[in-house]
């Protein structure tokens, strides 16, 4: 499938399953459930879920009758979800307000690359250690800053040049220090932050690159009064524009993306 097709007979959040989940998104979500390190006997709750690698993650490790909840704001990504894996308890909701009983509880909270799009991030805390049994753990993971990855940085100031200057969200709450006194603030105890690095691989990177750009695009002022159809033609712009970037990164074939992300891990009291 062409990627002109591709964008054509898909859903976003369909292309964000079949294109990122793996090389991008799959890497890093196994370093967090390394980290949280699951027992036979845990419960899990996957917050800002997206369509479910972390959950899948955990019940590969937990086995069929583990209990596993995921949570997202997005119905979109939720859909996605359940296509995927049927096995799971997928609930609409937001993270300042979990679907989660006052009688129901879990011994592990994971939270893969949202934090950093919550805009009450200490309520979205205390809500996580409201749903966590006592001595239960939580593992969250968010993007480094954008400065710290030099191939970000390049191919957000392409996009530049069309859209103006941007906010990168998604690289807006990688402070290690602030992340730990973010869950130390929320009540929970021993947080520890560290950082992983994986260079991340795509056989397509010019479809990579539209992508980006259509991120970008979506954080931008100029996006608001702009046509769906405006949107694209703008990123198809962009990623055009992209293509030396994209060159230079390529190595055999691949598109080669070094990332960072922090990981930080803590406990609630028993």
């Amino acid at each position: 499938m062409s990627e002109a097709q591709l964008f054509v007979a898909t859903t976003f959040t369909e292309i964000y399953e079949r294109v990122l989940v793996g090389p991008l998104f799959r890497p890093f979500a196994e370093q967090l459930v390394a980290r949280v390190a699951l027992s036979p006997g845990d419960s899990v709750i996957d917050v800002a879920c997206g369509t479910g690698i972390v959950a899948r993650l955990a019940r590969g490790r937990l086995g069929p009758e583990a209990r596993i909840v995921g949570v997202d704001l997005s119905e979109a990504m939720l859909a996605v979800a359940r296509d995927v894996d049927q096995t799971m308890d997928w609930r609409q909701g937001s993270a300042t307000s979990l679907p989660v009983s006052a009688n129901e509880q879990f011994t592990i909270l994971t939270c893969h690359q949202g934090l950093q799009f919550m805009p009450d991030k200490p309520v979205a805390v205390r809500e996580m250690r409201r749903v966590l049994a006592p001595g239960g753990r939580v593992a969250i993971a968010t993007w480094s800053p954008l400065e710290d990855l030099p191939g970000m940085v390049e191919l957000n100031a392409v996009a530049e040049r069309h859209v103006g200057h941007i906010v990168d969200s998604r690289h807006s709450f990688g402070d290690a220090d602030a992340l730990r006194d973010l869950l130390l603030d929320g009540g929970f105890n021993d947080a520890d932050v560290a950082a992983f690095h994986h260079d991340v691989q795509f056989a397509d990177g010019a479809l990579f690159a539209r992508l980006n750009a259509m991120a970008v695009v979506g954080m931008s002022e100029m996006e608001k009064g702009m046509s769906e159809g405006e949107r694209g033609e703008l990123a198809e712009r962009i990623a055009a524009e992209s293509r030396d970037a994209i060159g230079r990164a390529t190595k055999n074939g691949v598109f080669v993306l070094p990332l960072k992300a922090v990981i930080a891990t803590a406990h609630v009291s028993q």
